[in-house]
């Protein structure tokens, strides 16, 4: 399963747990990718938090700075996020460059790119497989969508 990040807080808020808690159920049956789709009109700082992960995933952390960004996504602001940097053990100064030097940006706009390519035009966006997934973004229908696949030796 992939999906595309939401930058509205609600929906987001809501998605993030459901994915997690697919992730677990399913456990390795499950390969979920997530590409950058920041939408800084709707966010003023999604294009920061995108930043932010995949400078993260230059120390192997992506994974860790992406969660926490989304359980904390109440507090995200600039500022925070090199303290959030600390918490999962990055270290600070290859952080801070890999922003600064704009190392990150171009997977971050390749991303999105494969997203409009693909037919994304609203987050979160999942796809199963090479499928979009239009149903609904809740535990259960998502849940469904996928053993359907794993059922039919899809996945």
């Amino acid at each position: 399963m992939r999906s595309f990040p939401c930058e509205r807080e609600l929906q987001c808020g809501a998605a993030h747990p459901v994915v997690k808690r697919l992730q677990r159920d399913i456990g390795k049956m499950l390969r979920f990718v997530f590409r950058n789709f920041p939408l800084t009109q709707a966010h003023p700082y999604a294009l920061v938090a995108a930043e932010a992960a995949e400078a993260a995933a230059l120390q192997g952390k992506f994974w860790q700075m992406h969660d926490y960004i989304y359980e904390h996504q109440d507090e995200l602001e600039p500022d925070i996020l090199p303290m959030w940097a600390q918490e999962i053990g990055l270290e600070l100064e290859a952080f801070g460059a890999a922003i600064k030097q704009g190392k990150v940006i171009e997977r971050i706009k390749e991303d999105r790119a494969s997203g409009i390519r693909s037919g994304v035009n609203g987050t979160p966006c999942f796809f199963i497989n090479e499928s979009r997934y239009d149903g609904d973004a809740d535990y259960e229908p998502l849940k469904a969508a996928l053993e359907e696949q794993i059922t039919n030796r899809k996945i």
